[in-house]
């Protein structure tokens, strides 16, 4: 499947609200990856700023939202987990040392390479323009906490 969707939806299928939530448009989705573009990373109070400037490791975080609505696409209403956490990420690699002095707007993919109830492998890169921007790995564990409580 492939439709394009707005912030109004992501905010409403994401844990992020506001400005933390920092996709713009999921541009496309299928059952096993999702790609997502951004222009929030040239915000001066974007959220994750430090010391007025927004560091490359802070696309991992661009690249677990999208791996939060790409669940909430294909998880389907009672399927979708209340909470999912990263639980490792392997293999990143940095490729700028920052992502706000890029010009153009960031395009981040997320392909699950397996999956079940309890957990998701996913690997993922940003983009701007032909620029790499960072790539990775990473676990996803779903609904850790809650079930931490009822045990």
């Amino acid at each position: 499947m492939s439709m394009p969707l707005d912030r109004s939806w992501i905010e409403k299928h994401i844990p992020h609200h506001g400005r933390m939530c920092l996709l713009d448009e999921v541009m496309e989705w299928d059952a096993s990856h999702i790609r997502c573009r951004s222009g929030t990373h040239r915000l001066p109070d974007h959220p994750l700023r430090s010391h007025g400037r927004l560091g490359a490791a802070c696309g991992i975080e661009y690249a677990a939202q999208a791996m939060a609505v790409h669940g909430a696409l294909t998880g389907g209403e009672s399927a979708r987990p209340e909470a999912g956490f990263l639980a490792a990420l392997r293999d990143v690699r940095l490729h700028v040392p920052r992502l706000d002095d890029c010009d153009d707007e960031i395009h981040c993919e997320a392909v699950l390479v397996a999956g079940n109830q309890g957990s998701a492998l996913y690997e993922f890169a940003l983009q701007s323009a032909a620029r790499q921007l960072l790539s990775g790995r990473a676990t996803v564990v779903f609904d850790a906490g809650y079930r931490a409580k009822k045990t």
